[in-house]
C-alpha cells in the first residue's frame, strides 16, 4: 500500500462518512415535517401509495408504529440525528485532513458495529446485510492498516519514542 493509495483510501472513507452524516441531517430535518401531523393517517396514505395491503403484516406494524409518534419523539429523533450527523461530519473532516484522531475514531466506531452486524447476518442472511457487513469490515481493516503503517513509519524515524537523557547529579 503506497502513500498515494492510502491517501485515496482515507479520502474515500471520509466521503462515505460525510455521506452518512448528510443523510442523517436530511432525515432529522425531514422528521420536522411530522410535527403536529396525524402520522397514522400519513402512514395509511403511504401504504396506499405503495399499493400495499393495509392489513398486511408489515403494513399494519408500520401503521401501528406511526400511530404512536408524538411531537416529543420527533424532537428526540431530530436531536439524535443531529448529534450523529455532527459526529460523522467531524470524523469525515478529520479523515479528509488525515488527522490521526479521526483515523482512530473511524477504526473504533466502525469496529463497534461489527458484532451487531455479524449477529444480524447470522439471524437472517440477506445480501444487503452481507454488503453492509463487508463494507464495514473493509473500512475497519483498511483503517487498521493505515494506523499500523503510520505507527511503523514513526518507529522507523524515531518519532514515536521519547528519549530522556540522564540527569546530572
Amino acid at each position: 500500500m503506497n502513500q498515494q493509495g492510502i491517501h485515496r483510501g482515507v479520502r474515500a472513507v471520509a466521503l462515505f462518512e460525510a455521506a452518512k452524516g448528510v443523510l442523517m441531517l436530511l432525515a432529522g430535518f425531514g422528521a420536522f415535517r411530522l410535527l403536529h401531523r396525524d402520522t397514522r393517517a400519513l402512514a395509511v396514505e403511504l401504504v396506499g401509495w405503495l399499493n400495499l395491503q393495509p392489513t398486511g403484516r408489515y403494513s399494519s406494524v408500520f401503521i401501528e408504529a406511526a400511530s404512536h409518534v408524538t411531537d416529543q419523539r420527533v424532537w428526540m429523533f431530530a436531536g439524535f440525528a443531529l448529534l450523529y450527523a455532527v459526529f460523522r461530519l467531524l470524523e469525515a473532516y478529520g479523515l479528509w485532513h488525515e488527522r490521526p484522531w479521526a483515523e482512530w475514531l473511524a477504526l473504533v466506531s466502525g469496529g463497534m458495529y461489527l458484532p451487531v452486524e455479524i449477529y444480524e447476518v447470522a439471524r437472517k442472511f440477506t445480501m444487503i446485510r452481507i454488503g453492509v457487513l463487508s463494507g464495514n469490515i473493509l473500512v475497519v481493516v483498511f483503517m487498521a492498516a493505515v494506523l499500523w503503517k503510520s505507527h511503523k513509519a514513526k518507529q522507523a524515524t524515531g518519532g514515536g519514542i521519547m528519549e530522556c537523557e540522564p540527569a546530572d547529579g
